[in-house]
């Protein structure tokens, strides 16, 4: 007797919900192991009260490199004043600079996407209601990033402020005035160097994928970066190993922090677009190259002029560290 398609319809239904409930059981323990791996590893770190330079206490849980490691080891030897962070930037959180943060220290955090269909994954994550996270959308700009911090709650002092808008990071960074956290990571533009202090002109509607088809152009070089620091008291304390993500600290704390080489790395990463928005690997010199003629702004001189008007971009150790052959 054959057997009808509505006679199949519950068992099939049975079938899909016990498929994903083995699917959740297997996530689950898998996050509870990376957890439990992650935090034998920052244990581990307490050993660490001297190090070379920031990479040598790297790991990766959440970050996109190694950010979870550094600043677990700078929580452990920093006089931290509150248990709290801002991060910008953080599509669905994922990946972020401050989520293993949350989850391993369980610290108050506050979260900005551009993108409201990011904040709106946030929200269904189980990680908004177990931990205490506000999550909104805005289009960062310097006007308005002190009512936002405001309107939040998070406008005093704070643990550590996370800044990677991929575009006007540095205009955004020297704005704030709402929060003085102990501890400032901001992305920087390695392709542009570590000679010379520039910034993209700042355009309150600027986006990285539509100001140069390659996607180089983009933030502040970190002698820029180090400007603003400066300007609002904080000291270079380094860069992750990948040679993106800087990491600066309140002056006052500096001397607390035993790392014997405080400088940003260099950066190999091919990340370059095509015309049609496809990696093209773009490797070493031929980056800076893609990018030559677009404007920068000299902070130096106040001068806006093309990227490649300054001939050199790299001092001798990131030349011969961009410039070598390939393996």
């Amino acid at each position: 007797m054959p057997v009808e398609l509505d006679d199949l319809t519950p068992l099939f239904r049975q079938l899909r919900a016990l498929a994903w409930q083995q699917h959740r059981e297997r996530l689950s323990i898998a996050d509870r192991q990376l957890m439990l791996t992650a935090s034998t590893m920052s244990e581990a770190l307490r050993a660490r009260r001297q190090i070379r330079h920031l990479s040598d206490v790297e790991f990766q849980v959440f970050s996109q490199m190694g950010e979870d490691g550094i600043i677990e080891w700078l929580i452990q030897n920093l006089p931290i004043r509150s248990e709290s962070f801002v991060e910008f930037g953080v599509e669905d959180y994922k990946e972020s600079n401050t989520r293993y943060l949350l989850r391993h220290r369980n610290w108050k955090g506050f979260v900005i996407d551009a993108s409201i269909q990011n904040v709106e994954e946030i929200t269904k994550d189980s990680i908004f209601w177990r931990h205490s996270l506000i999550a909104k959308s805005y289009f960062i700009d310097r006007e308005n990033i002190n009512d936002i911090l405001k309107e939040s709650g998070f406008n005093e002092d704070i643990g550590l402020l996370s800044i990677d808008i991929d575009g006007n990071d540095y205009w955004v960074f020297d704005a704030i005035e709402t929060v003085k956290p102990d501890i400032v990571i901001c992305e920087y533009n390695a392709v542009f160097g570590d000679l010379h202090a520039v910034t993209v002109p700042y355009d309150p509607a600027f986006q990285r994928r539509i100001a140069h088809p390659s996607w180089l152009y983009f933030g502040a070089s970190i002698r820029a970066l180090e400007m603003a620091a400066a300007r609002k008291g904080y000291v270079l304390l380094g860069s992750n190993l990948a040679g993106h993500n800087a990491f600066f600290v309140r002056g006052d704390l500096a001397s607390t922090l035993s790392i014997e080489d405080r400088r940003a790395r260099p950066s190999l990463i091919r990340e370059s677009r095509d015309e049609d928005g496809a990696l093209s690997y773009a490797d070493g010199l031929d980056r800076a190259a893609l990018i030559r003629d677009m404007p920068v702004l000299d902070l130096e001189t106040g001068q806006t002029v093309a990227l490649g008007s300054f001939g050199a971009l790299y001092g001798p150790d990131w030349h011969a560290r961009i410039a070598s052959p390939k393996s």
